[in-house]
C-alpha cells in the first residue's frame, strides 16, 4: 500500500520539461509586462514633451536660486521647446494673450475621466493662473469689463517667480531653505501644486532626476548672472517686467555669492 501510494506520488512529479515549459510561459507574459509598461513610459514621455532640452527663463533677472527652481520645476512639468506655448498633453497654442483654459481629456490612470486646463511652462489650470495672476501679474488689462493678464513667457515667469518668494502662500522660506541646499524639502512641499515633484500623485521620467538638475540649473544661473551684470544694471536692457529691488540686488549679487553656494 505505501509502496502504490509512493508511485502514484512520484507519477504525479512534473517532468524537468514541463517545469522548463512552465518557466517559459513566465517569463514571456513577464517580459511582455516589461515590455508594455515602458512603451507606455516613452509614450507618455513624448505626450509631455520630455526631452533633455531645459531652456533658459525669458524673465531676465530675479534670484539665482528662485531661479533655478522655477527651471526644475518646467523640467518635470513641461520641458523642451516652446514649453511656454504646451497644453497639458502636449499639443501646442499659438495665441498667449490670456490663459487657453482648453479642458484636455485626462486618459492616464491618475483622474482619468477628467479633463484638464493645464498649460505653459508651470502647467498653470486656469482657476490657479486667475488667482495667481490677480496677485502678482505686473500688467492686466481691461476687456469687457473683465480682467485680462497676458500669458506670454515673462508674465509667466513673473508670476511664478512672485509667487515662489511670496512667505505667506507656502508656509515655508522657500529661498532661505534653497540656499541651505534643501531642494529636495522644496520640491516635496510644493509638490501638492506640481504633483510630478516628487511626493505627489504624478510623478514621472524626470522626477527622480529634479534635485540633481537643480544644483546643475543653479550653476548655470550663478555663471549667466555673473556675466550679465553690466547689463542688468542698466534699466532699458531688462525686458522682463521690473522686479522689486531686492530681487535686482540678490541677481546683481550672484558672483559673491557662488563660492559659497556651490
Amino acid at each position: 500500500m505505501t509502496l502504490h501510494h509512493s508511485n502514484q506520488t512520484k507519477n504525479r512529479r512534473p517532468s524537468p520539461r514541463s517545469l522548463w515549459g512552465i518557466g517559459s510561459i513566465v517569463g514571456i507574459v513577464a517580459l511582455l509586462w516589461l515590455l508594455q509598461n515602458v512603451q507606455e513610459g516613452l509614450k507618455h514621455r513624448r505626450n509631455l514633451g520630455f526631452t533633455d532640452y531645459f531652456p533658459p527663463l525669458v524673465m531676465s533677472d530675479g534670484d539665482p536660486y528662485i531661479r533655478a527652481l522655477m527651471r526644475t520645476i518646467s523640467a518635470s512639468e513641461s520641458n523642451g521647446k516652446n514649453s511656454y506655448a504646451l497644453l497639458y498633453g502636449g499639443s501646442h497654442i499659438h495665441d498667449l494673450s490670456q490663459h487657453p483654459n482648453q479642458c484636455i481629456p485626462i486618459r492616464t490612470n491618475v483622474n482619468q475621466g477628467k479633463c484638464s486646463t493645464a498649460a505653459g511652462r508651470y502647467q498653470f489650470l486656469t482657476s490657479t493662473w486667475l488667482e495667481r495672476a490677480g496677485q502678482y501679474h505686473p500688467a492686466p488689462s481691461m476687456a469687457d469689463g473683465h480682467t485680462n493678464y497676458s500669458f506670454e513667457p515673462k508674465y509667466q515667469d513673473t508670476v511664478v517667480y512672485q509667487w515662489l518668494k511670496d512667505h505667506s502662500q507656502w508656509g515655508i522660506d522657500v529661498l532661505s531653505l534653497l540656499k541651505e541646499d534643501r531642494v529636495e524639502e522644496v520640491l516635496t512641499h510644493l509638490s501638492g501644486v506640481w504633483t510630478s515633484l516628487g511626493g505627489g500623485i504624478e510623478d514621472n521620467l524626470n522626477t527622480p532626476r529634479l534635485p540633481a538638475l537643480y544644483r546643475k540649473f543653479l550653476k548655470e544661473e550663478f555663471k549667466v548672472a555673473s556675466k550679465s551684470i553690466p547689463e542688468i544694471t542698466n534699466p532699458a536692457a531688462v525686458s522682463s517686467p521690473p522686479l522689486n529691488s531686492n530681487d535686482s540686488l540678490a541677481f546683481q549679487s550672484a558672483t559673491q555669492l557662488k563660492h559659497s553656494a556651490l
